[in-house]
């Protein structure tokens, strides 16, 4: 568990990988669809998840220059586990949550 929690976990790699999900996605509309992370933090979270296997970047030798970032087999792999733990807390945390009147 402590080795898988160093590679995927934190605030921001479990969400740029359910973002990234099944498809090539462009930096951009990653960082559009994650408002709260910034450029540097976004940047940095994908440089680890290519280090460590998971994410794959794709340069385009187009002008303007283009890159995409996609999943590799290991990074779809963790698709299902990613579901399971948000649909986890949908039906458990959020619920407690919003009836304490958090949210």
């Amino acid at each position: 568990m402590t080795r898988t929690m160093s590679i995927v976990g934190g605030k921001w790699k479990p969400i740029i990988l359910s973002v990234i999900g099944d498809r090539a996605i462009r930096f951009g509309k990653i960082n559009q669809l994650i408002p709260a992370i910034s450029n540097k933090v976004l940047a940095n979270e994908l440089k680890e998840l290519e280090m460590y296997g998971l994410v794959k970047r794709k340069e385009y030798k187009e002008l303007p220059p283009r890159v995409e970032y996609e999943l590799t087999a290991a990074g779809l792999s963790l698709m299902p586990i990613l579901h399971s733990l948000a649909i986890w807390g949908n039906s458990n945390i959020a619920k407690k949550i919003i009836r304490k009147g958090i949210l």
